[in-house]
């Protein structure tokens, strides 16, 4: 009895990842995978260029600038939570094609068993793996298509579960005008085995698109990503919050229909940007803002930043360094790290 009670409070605190009422399994699959894309508030599915860590969420992102690109990301969450992603690419010039290899996994650390009388019980380990494999074909001048297929493996104590994913991926770039627009099915799947027998649960399957342009005449490149294009109300409404009176007694205006749709409009969106500093662009500055993140984890009447993200990354000799940040509540956020070298710059 005790270890379903743990189960069950493990998938729901994944709600920590802001994800849609606990409604799906294997949540960590939307973890940001590096540095780069945690400081660009969580999400980077409309930039193109030698980062292999980004074909993990967007594999039409996949190109021949990631050739021998290797890359090491870890992510220091709240509660010793930690998770990372490991990954590799490589181009073959014969089928113009570019492939990659990658491994999320999130382990939560030593928990204790409790049963339903709060009595210790022991302790036991919670773990998640995914392997993904990708690939992306440049089909028109300016049109690149991308898969991914991803095995994923869930460890919560006792209970086991396997998953088989997928995501496909369309962008249209042009260099000319350095804007890239990109659409990107995630998490397409099912459970190959459920935790417990006969109760299979669904993956967070989501639709998103974006857009990324790069300024002419400044160093810096912003994005707009729209997420959970497949479903409109994200909004939570919260049947325990109690509705407070305004300064002098009076009560709280009703909310009006535009502001209800404006504000579950503006859930969906990411807005980020990235300065590009040097001619080679190796040192760069970073900042994100994720409005979801932020309306979900506010606290009434305290202060925070959650929802803003910020970073930097530097070059130095062979190898990319990155760090950043995102903060989710007030009592605290998650420190991101990340290196990358290419092997062709240890031939030169």
């Amino acid at each position: 009895m005790h270890r379903i009670i743990l189960y069950f409070f493990l998938i729901y605190s994944s709600n920590i990842f802001a994800q849609l009422g606990g409604q799906h399994t294997f949540s960590f699959l939307n973890l940001s995978p590096s540095a780069r894309v945690t400081a660009l508030g969580g999400n980077l599915i409309t930039v193109m260029d030698d980062d292999v860590n980004l074909a993990y969420a967007n594999p039409a992102l996949l190109n021949p600038q990631m050739h021998q690109q290797i890359a090491f990301n870890h992510n220091f969450h709240l509660n010793s939570i930690q998770n990372g992603y490991a990954a590799y690419a490589n181009h073959f010039n014969k089928i113009n094609t570019t492939f990659h290899a990658g491994v999320q996994y999130v382990n939560y650390g030593e928990l204790e068993a409790r049963n339903e009388f709060n009595d210790l019980e022991g302790t036991f380990e919670a773990k998640e793996f995914a392997i993904a494999l990708g690939a992306a074909h440049q089909v028109d001048e300016r049109l690149m298509l991308g898969a991914n297929a991803k095995l994923i493996t869930s460890r919560l104590d006792v209970f086991n579960s396997t998953a088989l994913s997928s995501d496909l991926a369309a962008m249209y770039f042009d260099t000319a005008s350095r804007f890239t627009a990109t659409i990107v099915f995630k998490n397409i799947g099912m459970q190959l085995t459920p935790y417990r027998d006969g109760n299979f649960e669904s993956l967070p399957f989501e639709v998103q698109v974006g857009i990324s342009k790069r300024l002419r005449h400044l160093p810096f490149r912003f994005s707009v990503i729209y997420h959970n294009l497949q479903r409109w109300n994200v909004t939570y409404d919260d049947p325990n919050q109690e509705d407070t009176d305004l300064f002098f007694g009076e009560a709280p205006n009703e909310k009006s229909d535009f502001s209800i749709f404006a504000d579950n409009l503006f859930r969906h969106f990411i807005f980020n940007g990235e300065f590009l500093f040097g001619a080679k662009e190796n040192f760069r500055l970073r900042l994100g803002y994720n409005h979801f993140l932020r309306k979900e984890m506010t606290v009434e009447n305290f202060g925070s930043l959650a929802g803003f993200s910020f970073g930097a990354g530097i070059k130095i000799n062979r190898f990319r360094l990155d760090y950043g940040r995102m903060v989710y509540h007030i009592a605290g956020g998650v420190n991101h790290l990340s290196i990358a070298t290419n092997f062709q710059e240890f031939k030169r």
